[in-house]
């Protein structure tokens, strides 16, 4: 198995980060709010859990306007493939004359919102690592490796979806693909090197 694994933010997922943690595979995925949460604007919004402060003691959420949310019970559910995903859900014990309400929700009755507390730590380690030097280094690597191959392949060579089904046919298709590819690139490559009186 590979050490590391870098891919982008559309395979962010609370089920892929915890079968790469179970496999002690270092993740370098972003998820899909990565970018945007970087934005001032984002970090101003008074109604995202994420600008709020958590008391892992207490189990608590403190919203902008300094309420408490307080825990109330457990749910949960499975993705097509049988992760299950569990769901803290938390209630604030009164947002009445609350001058932020308008700015925080636009429901009616105290604000209520609901966590998977295991996808904030996983996002929390992915952040940390994107931001480190060894992170953006190994991120750096997959835009300039695999990235432009891609968009040869989809952009310049038309291939858009796959004509087979079944991973055996699947993998002959990507097979034929790439080594048509890398046949291309070496005649260019060739083509460049002769003398200027063969061309």
């Amino acid at each position: 198995m590979p050490k590391t694994l870098i891919a982008d933010a559309g395979y962010g997922s609370e089920e892929n980060y915890a079968y790469l943690e179970q496999e002690q595979i270092q993740e370098v995925v972003k998820y899909s709010s990565y970018h945007k949460e970087k934005s001032k604007a984002s970090r101003s919004q008074i109604g995202k859990i994420e600008n709020w402060s958590y008391d892992e003691e207490q189990d608590t959420w403190t919203c902008k306007a300094g309420r408490t949310l307080h825990y109330r019970y457990e749910s949960k559910e499975k993705t097509e493939s049988g992760y299950e995903i569990h769901k803290r859900h938390y209630q604030s014990a009164s947002c009445e004359d609350c001058p932020l309400k308008s700015s925080c929700t636009k429901a009616a009755g105290n604000r209520e919102v609901t966590v998977s507390m295991a996808a904030l730590r996983y996002r929390n380690q992915a952040r940390k690592l994107l931001r480190s030097e060894e992170g953006y280094v190994l991120a750096i690597r997959r835009m300039t490796e695999p990235e432009s191959v891609f968009g040869q392949l989809k952009n310049n060579r038309g291939f858009r979806r796959f004509l087979l089904r079944e991973l055996s046919k699947v993998t002959l298709e990507v097979g034929w693909l790439t080594l048509a590819h890398n046949l291309l690139k070496q005649a260019t490559t060739d083509q460049k090197r002769k003398p200027a009186s063969l061309q």
